[in-house]
């Protein structure tokens, strides 16, 4: 377990300690308020509204769900323990079912993140394959292997291989992190840290692609030189059919185009660049509930890699309490996230509780 030891346990009987229970319970009834109202208004409004029934907001239907069921599962134990004065009262068995849904719901978020960092990336990067292969079932599929990896890094622990404990310096059923020579957590810790950085490399990659390619020249249609329609110059391969769609042209429709919708030049250019700017804008979205996944999350990881290195009593209390209440937060942030940074859906839940866009 973490830091923490017999005097401080006695002090925190006193006036004192039931000021600090009143402060968590107090933080974590909101957390929990917040989780459930956002998640449950962000699930609704992704599935009632069919301008959101595409592959980035499936994606993050399942985050949204995920930590929903995260808040109503494992949030209102924690508050129960916290008003028994740091106990555990309901057994091993129920304590290694609730220590094995918080690490799956942890994994599941990171490993997800990681898959929509990589969607993101094939979005811009590779738009053409992006568009024609990311479907509904490709994302169920991506959900699921998500799901199963998550499954395979929280099950071992209940049967004691990285062993799930109550941890009465946190007031929740966790990983117990013993000291390298004793540790058989070290794994669980090396893997989450691993997904995250990935994650993390994946959008600089992105960044990267996208300010290479922003000093690119537009494409330009140079006309080639026609007579009777027989074409030479730099464009004369297929040159017929892209002179008559720029407004070039003169005389009949080429044959290449007979049957097909015309559009215009500036107006194929509008539409990519729009398309474009939408898949940026959705990446930032992601970008930053990615990073604010990292900014909760390290402060609790950095005390579990203390223990396991430097032992627990080198860990403040303080500290500890406020690392493990941060990862607590992290249920309730991610659809605050979403409305803040995606105007596509501030004006979606506008048209859905008002009527007017």
């Amino acid at each position: 377990g973490g830091g923490g030891g017999g005097e401080e346990e006695e002090e925190e009987e006193g006036p004192d300690g039931e000021h600090a229970s009143g402060l968590k319970l107090a933080t974590l009834g909101l957390i929990l308020c917040v989780s459930l109202a956002g998640n449950v208004l962000f699930a609704w409004l992704i599935l009632k509204d069919r301008h959101l029934h595409r592959a980035p907001y499936y994606l993050l239907l399942d985050l949204c769900l995920a930590d929903g069921l995260r808040s109503l599962a494992c949030f209102p134990f924690v508050m129960l323990s916290v008003r028994s004065g740091a106990a555990w009262p309901h057994g091993p068995l129920s304590c290694k079912v609730l220590a094995f849904l918080a690490v799956l719901f942890c994994f599941h978020a990171a490993f997800l993140l990681f898959c929509v960092g990589v969607t993101r990336y094939m979005a811009i990067a590779h738009h053409r394959f992006y568009a024609k292969r990311m479907t509904g079932w490709t994302c169920l599929a991506v959900v699921c292997m998500v799901w199963t990896l998550s499954m395979a890094m929280a099950f071992p622990p209940v049967f004691d291989v990285g062993t799930y404990k109550f941890i009465r310096e946190e007031e929740q059923c966790i990983f117990e992190h013993r000291y390298v020579k004793a540790n058989d957590t070290l794994g669980f810790m090396l893997m989450l840290a691993a997904v995250i950085a990935a994650t993390h490399l994946v959008y600089i990659k992105l960044l990267f692609f996208i300010h290479g390619h922003r000093k690119m020249k537009p494409a330009q249609l140079v006309p080639a030189i026609s007579q009777n329609w027989t074409f030479h110059g730099p464009g004369a391969t297929g040159q017929a059919a892209a002179n008559w769609t720029a407004g070039f042209g003169r005389g009949p429709t080429p044959p290449t185009l007979v049957g097909i919708r015309q559009a215009t030049h500036s107006q194929i250019k509008l539409l990519v660049l729009e398309e474009f700017k939408m898949e940026k804008r959705l990446c930032k979205m992601f970008y930053m509930i990615t990073l604010l996944f990292l900014l909760l999350w390290s402060p609790y990881i950095v005390a579990c890699y203390l223990r396991v290195f430097i032992k627990a009593s080198s860990i403040p209390q303080v500290y500890l309490t406020t690392s493990v209440w941060m990862t607590f937060a992290q249920a309730g942030v991610n659809p605050i996230l979403c409305f803040i940074f995606n105007k596509e859906l501030r004006v979606c839940l506008r048209c859905d509780l008002w009527g007017t866009y």
